[in-house]
């Protein structure tokens, strides 16, 4: 029998029972198809169950007529990809989707019919359109529902309609029931309908989902913009900040008391345009999951999630832009967005700090998802340093208590010996006195019921619950002392750093035995066995020690730590002589020499200005990799180096391109089949330029524009 799904006014369901899924954004038109499997089990290993995707018209149907679905773009492969994988997926089908592509997906071709058709309306020659275009994704759709045991829970109805574009009132109400009706028809009988609901937008009656991001470099200003909101506990669902380049509406079109609140969008990172070039940390998007956690979300949805590519065009570059209309130039082909898993799939701070969460909900996001949020009601101004944020998700017996002292780019003031108290109907559950530092989040619980035990209060973090061979062990974090306090027999708990549990990875392999596996980097199960990434040397530790039986043969026990067991993976070279190696020069070329020689991602002829910098980088390999992507390899060059943006080009080709943030540039050469060659094109950042930056390099003759590092990083896994 399939999974059945649904909501109530306060939380969504799994077959009739309350549940608290965590989902993220991967575009699969954005990435390898041959990397599909691998990502999604990385995310499923972040404690994903759903995985939300686009459907970009433009990159399937970009010439009237011709659709594409093959390589990439193979939406019917992907699925298969997530059902052997084991995770589901929610199709954001548009037909405007937004999501920085040009036109916000729309295809040239129609763009151009705007004239004579009124697009995103009920106007019958738009419609027959859309339903030609998604007659086409439901031929790949087909099977795959949840309804026939596919992994497909749900879609969402076209994007922010009524607040970018679209019509507001009852016309824009009307198209949206006219589009989720004529899915409907098309064929795709889905439990979850949603529709984005912030900045005023229109839902149609269908399930309206949130967002909130951690800065807003659509903003048009270049200055330092006022503190978010999205850090204070609050009951405003709407996120002021989201496309504020467009009007916003403070309000929403439906009444929240009918809905859970639920986000689709809340940031995984920021993608930087060419005039705002924020950073987002890992804390950043940490503290403000767990704010919206305490303002009584019942769904924790992230965009992006994994960063990604825009495809090659055939007719023109894909990428949003003020050329084709809109207010902010992208970049031509990076979709790295700071996400959790980067562009080329390599591991953040940023998945570290929604792990934490995301496995803490697999296990008690049940009981979460049905306490009511308790917030007090003098709302706490996003810059205010002085007061200490708190709310409790609780009933009449037991709850947590949230507690965020971070807002981004503030420092804010410390409170000694703070007492926490954790409400009940009798009196209230009263906590050890404890210090709380400026940029400290966590949340805390109280008479929290652990199998046969009653945990009264921790001054520690739940983890996750393992499901060992003899007993459940808890796994608790923090950095506090825990004073654990129980009411009868206490239940085997673990007690990790914050450090250690970023590191933890949970895992279930083929003996039938759950694993915390602490590693720096991806951890993942995969038919059973583990499978590590790392470099030359890795070590991880477990808990419990590993049975013979599914100890990789590649590691092996060299001691014990505490509770855990370490391991050790050395990777044999191919050739002692020979090393792998990265260096680069300034080309002798000139961008006179260069230009128009190279060309862009749909084969245009590149025209440079003459002041660029032209570099050329050589990679020489230790192993026979030369001629394709050896699987569980890849090397990752890291390009330090100051300029206003810089290109890469392989055979002539551009391949990718970076916005200067003052991070550190990746680029997977495995990606790109292990090229031996790179040609770098630096564009000159100027003192005074039109750009936010959090930090300005250091100018040569008030420019800069060069490379100063390039190191390579092997991969194994």
């Amino acid at each position: 029998m399939s999974t059945t799904y649904g909501f109530t006014k306060k939380y969504l369901t799994k077959d009739e029972k309350p549940c608290f899924p965590v989902m993220g954004e991967i575009h699969f038109s954005r990435y390898r198809a041959d990397l599909w499997e691998e990502s999604l089990r990385k995310m499923k290993a972040g404690g994903l169950s759903i995985a939300s995707v686009y459907v970009i018209w433009i990159h399937h149907e970009e010439e009237e007529g011709k659709f594409d679905f093959t390589g990439n773009r193979n939406l019917h492969d992907f699925l298969e990809t997530a059902k052997k994988v084991g995770i589901s997926v929610f199709l954001r089908l548009g037909p405007w989707v937004h999501g920085e592509a040009r036109n916000g997906g729309f295809p040239d071709w129609l763009q151009n019919k705007c004239d004579t058709i009124d697009l995103r309306s009920d106007d019958p020659a738009y419609l027959s359109y859309v339903r030609r275009y998604w007659e086409k994704v439901y031929e790949q759709v087909k099977g795959y529902l949840c309804k026939d045991g596919g992994p497909v829970i749900g879609t969402q109805i076209e994007n922010e309609y009524g607040h970018v574009g679209g019509y507001r009132g009852e016309k824009g109400e009307q198209h949206m029931r006219t589009l989720a009706a004529m899915a409907r028809e098309i064929g795709f009988d889905l439990p979850l309908y949603t529709a984005t609901g912030w900045g005023g937008a229109v839902t149609g009656g269908l399930l309206p989902v949130m967002g909130g991001y951690c800065e807003a470099p659509w903003d048009q200003r270049i200055t330092e913009i006022e503190p978010n909101s999205n850090y204070v506990f609050s009951h405003i669902r709407n996120d002021s900040l989201i496309a504020s380049d467009h009007h916003v509406d403070e309000t929403v079109t439906f009444n929240q008391d009918d809905f859970p609140y639920l986000t689709a969008e809340l940031g995984g990172g920021v993608q930087v345009t060419k005039h705002r070039r924020p950073i987002a940390t890992g804390k950043d998007i940490g503290a403000m999951s767990l704010t919206k956690l305490g303002s009584g979300v019942g769904l924790l949805g992230y965009y992006m999630y994994h960063g990604g590519s825009n495809p090659d065009g055939k007719l023109t570059t894909l990428q949003e832009s003020r050329e084709t209309g809109y207010t902010n130039d992208l970049p031509e082909i990076n979709y790295d967005f700071n996400a959790p898993i980067r562009q080329f799939g390599t591991i953040s701070e940023t998945y570290r700090e929604i792990r934490l969460l995301a496995y803490f909900l697999q296990d008690f996001g049940d009981d979460l998802a049905v306490l009511p949020d308790d917030i007090d009601p003098e709302f706490v101004k996003p810059g205010d340093t002085h007061t200490l944020r708190m709310s409790i998700r609780h009933d009449d017996s037991h709850g947590y208590i949230f507690v965020n002292n971070y807002q981004r780019r503030l420092t804010m003031d410390a409170h000694k010996g703070v007492v926490l108290e954790g409400k009940t109907a009798r009196a209230p559950v009263v906590f050890p006195a404890t210090d709380i530092e400026s940029g400290e989040y966590a949340f805390y619980p109280y008479n929290m019921k652990l199998k046969n035990a009653v945990l009264v209060s921790a001054l520690a973090t739940p983890l996750c619950k393992l499901s060992c061979k003899d007993e459940d062990v808890y796994v608790f974090y923090g950095d506090k002392d825990p004073q654990f306090t129980w009411d009868g027999t206490p239940a085997k708990v673990m007690h990790l750093s914050r450090a250690d549990a970023l590191s933890a990875a949970r895992v279930t392999l083929k003996d039938h035995q759950e694993y915390l596996v602490l590693s720096d980097n991806f951890v993942w199960e995969e038919s059973g066995t583990l499978r590590v990434v790392g470099g030359e040397e890795t070590i991880i530790r477990t808990f419990p020690k590993l049975s013979k039986d599914v100890l990789p043969s590649d590691f092996k026990e060299i001691a014990g730590e505490g509770e855990f067991t370490v391991y050790k993976r050395s990777q044999a070279k191919n050739n002692a002589n020979v090393q792998t190696s990265v260096s680069f020069v300034q080309s002798t070329k000139t961008p006179e020499e260069l230009s128009e020689k190279l060309v862009n991602s749909c084969g245009q002829p590149e025209i440079l200005k003459g002041d660029e910098k032209i570099y050329e980088i050589s990679v020489q390999y230790a192993r026979e990799n030369g001629k394709g992507r050896k699987e569980g390899y890849d090397c990752i060059l890291s390009f330090d180096y100051a300029c206003e943006s810089m290109e890469l080009f392989v055979n002539g080709r551009k391949v990718n391109d970076y916005f200067y943030t003052g991070q550190k540039a990746l680029f997977s050469l495995g990606y790109f089949a292990f090229p031996t060659k790179i040609t770098a094109v630096l564009h000159p950042l100027h003192e005074g330029d039109h750009i936010y930056l959090q930090e300005w390099p250091k100018m040569d003759d008030k420019k800069a524009c060069r490379i100063e590092a390039v190191t390579l990083t092997e991969q194994f896994t």
